[in-house]
C-alpha cells in the first residue's frame, strides 16, 4: 500500500495547498505559485505526450526542490547515524538520497489519475506543521496521509510524508539501519549508487527510445 500511494502522496504535495490557517498561510502563499506551475504542466496536452515523459519529469524534480527539504529528510532517514558522519558524507548522501527519492517518487507524476485530496486539519508547534489530508480514490477509497512541514527560514518545507500511519523517514530509517548494522555506512552509499547508476540507465534508454520514435 505504502508503495502505491507514495508517489501519489508526494505528487499530490505539488499540486494542492494546505488548509489555510494563521499558522499555515505562509506554507499556503508560498505554495501557490508552485502549485501553479504543477498544475499546467499536468494539464498540458504536449508534455502528456509519451515523448515529453523525461522532459515532465525534470520539471517535477525542479518544482520540488523548492518545496520539500530532502536535507532534512535525508538526516532523520539516516537516524543516529548522521552525528558519525562527516560533513563531506553528509553532503554526498544528501545528494544520493534527494535523487533517488525524486526518481523511486516524485517524477512518477504520470501515477496521477484524478486522485482527489481532502483538508482534515492541520496542528502547529513552533516551527513545525502537520496538514492532515485524505486522498480519495475514483473508487472512494479514503487514504490518511500527513505532510510535515518544517519553516526555515521564512519557508515551509515537507520533511516527511506519513501514509496510513507509516512515516516515509521512518520506513528509509528501518531499511538504512539495517544495512548499516549488518554490513556498513559505506555499504548504503555503495548500495545507493548501484541504485542511482540503475535508474540513470533506464532513462538514457528510455531517451534512445524516444530518440527513434521521433527520427
Amino acid at each position: 500500500m505504502l508503495s502505491f500511494f507514495v508517489p501519489i502522496a508526494l505528487v499530490l504535495a505539488l499540486v494542492v495547498a494546505p488548509p489555510t490557517t494563521a499558522r499555515a498561510g505562509q506554507a499556503t502563499d508560498q505554495l501557490k505559485v508552485q502549485i501553479d506551475r504543477v498544475m499546467k504542466m499536468i494539464e498540458d496536452p504536449d508534455l502528456k505526450k509519451e515523448n515529453r515523459a523525461l522532459e515532465r519529469r525534470k520539471s517535477v524534480r525542479k518544482i520540488a526542490e523548492d518545496i520539500f527539504d530532502f536535507g532534512e529528510t535525508a538526516k532523520r532517514s539516516l537516524g543516529r547515524h548522521w552525528l558519525a558522519r562527516t560533513p563531506a558524507e553528509r553532503e554526498e548522501f544528501v545528494g544520493l538520497f534527494a535523487d533517488l527519492l525524486e526518481r523511486s517518487y516524485i517524477s512518477k507524476i504520470e501515477l496521477f489519475n484524478g486522485e482527489r485530496i481532502q483538508f482534515v486539519g492541520d496542528t502547529a508547534d513552533g516551527d513545525q506543521t502537520i496538514v492532515r489530508t485524505k486522498i480519495v480514490t475514483k473508487q472512494g477509497t479514503e487514504v490518511p496521509v500527513d505532510y510535515r512541514m518544517l519553516k526555515k527560514g521564512e519557508r515551509w518545507l515537507v520533511y516527511d510524508v506519513v501514509i496510513e500511519g507509516v512515516s516515509l523517514v521512518a520506513n528509509y530509517r528501518t531499511q538504512f539501519n539495517k544495512i548499516i548494522q549488518t554490513s556498513s555506512y559505506q555499504e548504503l552509499v555503495k548500495k545507493m549508487k548501484t541504485k542511482q547508476e540503475e535508474f540513470l540507465e533506464q532513462e538514457k534508454q528510455q531517451q534512445q527510445t524516444q530518440t527513434k520514435r521521433t527520427s
